[in-house]
């Protein structure tokens, strides 16, 4: 029985000649939320890039759930059950916070009063239920967010891909995000996030790898990972040693 939803095998993608991930192996068990983190620059985005085909591999393996989904598209990935948000919430401005989640469910039903239903149902566990007939011009910050992860949502993944979903938002609207998030995973959803903000990827995961330049310089539970010496020095900085 396969209990890892996701496996990349020395994936590697370059930009001219910038390596931008560099034969990255990992292994994602179901059930969990697995956190990556690493500097700007790192390659944190291009993997989620990779993983959904939105760009192609230069060499090296993707699997999913048993599948080998090197070469798809990101059409085909998505229906096969990866989801996934951006960092820059890509929303249907002029259309309404409800008809923003139909677009997403259409990928699993053609009937219009099926999808209408389901986004309704993702839109009251997101805390949008309220907003669904308003603007997406109109809503905050907090409410857009909320809204890009309701649309991944719509596509009812099995893998689900934050991108710094915790970007913009102050301490009190990072909180709920947190508990929303946490609400989330389930034996049948696994989360991947990228997050810059440590206390929210301590507090959220099972297990974190670090990324630099492209390659993974540390993989294991939050505890180890904070006092990791490699890790601190490319990334933390001895200021969150000494504060730890």
């Amino acid at each position: 029985m396969v209990t890892h939803l996701l496996e990349t095998k020395n994936i590697k993608k370059s930009f001219g000649g910038v390596t931008a991930i560099n034969n990255l192996s990992l292994t994602v068990e179901k059930g969990t939320i697995f956190g990556i983190i690493g500097p700007n620059g790192s390659g944190k985005t291009t993997l989620f890039n990779l993983i959904t085909g939105m760009y192609p591999l230069d060499s090296g393996t993707i699997f999913f759930n048993g599948k080998n989904i090197t070469g798809l598209r990101p059409h085909q990935i998505a229906k096969l059950g990866i989801g996934r948000t951006f960092q820059v919430p890509a929303l249907f401005s002029k259309m309404t916070v409800l008809e923003n989640v139909m677009v997403s469910t259409f990928i699993r039903s053609s009937s219009l009063k099926e999808s209408q239903k389901m986004a309704w149902d993702i839109l009251e566990l997101v805390g949008l239920k309220e907003k669904a007939n308003q603007q997406v011009n109109n809503i905050t910050m907090e409410d857009r967010k909320r809204l890009e992860l309701a649309r991944a949502l719509g596509t009812k993944p099995s893998l689900l891909l934050l991108d710094e979903v915790m970007a913009g938002l102050n301490p009190v609207e990072m909180k709920a995000a947190i508990e929303l998030i946490r609400s989330l995973k389930t034996e049948e959803l696994t989360i991947i996030i990228v997050e810059h903000i440590m206390d929210v990827i301590l507090s959220l995961c099972d297990r974190i790898a670090v990324l630099d330049y492209g390659q993974k310089i540390a993989e294991d539970i939050p505890e180890r990972i904070t006092n990791n010496p490699e890790v601190i020095k490319a990334y933390l900085g001895e200021r969150y040693r000494a504060r730890n």
